[in-house]
């Protein structure tokens, strides 16, 4: 089967919102007055960011989801995506089920697949990149955050790296087919100061915002919040999975307490949970019933 014939079967469907679409050289679209393009991109290798056996139907949700979450991290509004797909052969089988999931997460989210490109390769490789709007000036960067903020995180974290330590387990549902919180990004227009997604795990993207944003900060190591399975853990394991496991997709924002009580009053489908503050020294340090406890956490490493 040609590259033009794989895209015709799986990855060709009318698309709303878009002047031009899957078939031609490049996409058209017609930007909203007055709003700014928001741009992203992720990429997926098998054996490296998801395991071997896989299905395809998660495979395929979760390359869109990735990138969703870094749209929502900006409270961006997802509006399409590209899709550059590397495959070692044509299995029709997994070509079904990964175009399926893929276009579960893009139906969820009101998102048009509108380009790409296939070809052949030795490893499975997913490249997406998403296209999102928002109103001019209206972006949250992350390094907007302020001495006295709140640090907070949506859902709970750690559950992804839990599962993919232990597979098979019902937690695998969350390493599969994450969430990407693009409701609750966009209501934190005008209220968050700074945001990142959890991708790489919790301390060190709360440390990416720490570093723009010229700042310190205090987690309180008895608030993260984490998910029934994790609290049968002890302690230390529990803040392993929560501060350095990846693949969480849910996202860690500062934010006034004023802003905040504003928050909860718009309900947003998502929990939020207090878990620190912003502070003048540098760094990132850890409490816990309100001393200091010491601890050593590193993230994903994407070179390791």
């Amino acid at each position: 089967m040609a590259e033009f014939s794989i895209i015709d079967t799986y990855f060709k469907r009318p698309s709303t919102d878009v002047d031009l679409g899957v078939g031609d050289d490049s996409a058209l679209l017609s930007p909203p007055p007055q709003q700014q393009l928001v741009i992203c991109t992720d990429t997926l290798v098998a054996g490296r960011h998801f395991p071997l056996d896989t299905s395809p139907h998660a495979i395929g949700w979760k390359s869109v989801a990735v990138n969703l979450s870094d749209i929502a991290a900006m409270g961006a509004k997802p509006q399409s995506i590209l899709l550059a797909l590397s495959l070692p052969q044509i299995d029709h089988e997994w070509l079904k089920g990964f175009s399926q999931g893929l276009y579960a997460c893009c139906d969820q989210f009101r998102v048009a697949l509108i380009g790409g490109d296939t070809t052949q390769s030795p490893h499975l490789t997913i490249s997406v990149t998403a296209l999102g709007w928002i109103e001019n000036g209206q972006a949250i960067p992350r390094s907007g955050a302020q001495v006295d903020d709140l640090i907070v995180v949506s859902g709970t974290v750690g559950d992804a790296a839990f599962a993919l330590a232990h597979l098979g387990h019902p937690l695998q549902q969350r390493l599969d087919y994450p969430t990407p919180r693009c409701e609750l990004g966009q209501i934190l227009k005008g209220l968050a100061s700074s945001m990142i997604d959890v991708s790489d795990g919790l301390a060190q993207d709360l440390g990416h915002i720490l570093k723009a944003s010229a700042v310190g900060a205090v987690i309180y190591l008895d608030q993260l919040p984490v998910s029934e399975p994790l609290r049968h853990l002890t302690l230390e394991k529990q803040w392993q999975y929560a501060l350095s496991g990846g693949d969480d997709y849910e996202l860690c924002f500062t934010i006034s307490q004023q802003n905040y009580q504003k928050l909860l009053q718009l309900q947003p489908n998502v929990q939020t949970t207090i878990i620190g503050k912003i502070n003048i020294q540098h760094g990132l340090t850890f409490e816990k019933d309100g001393l200091d406890h010491p601890l050593h956490i590193h993230g994903y490493q994407h070179f390791a």
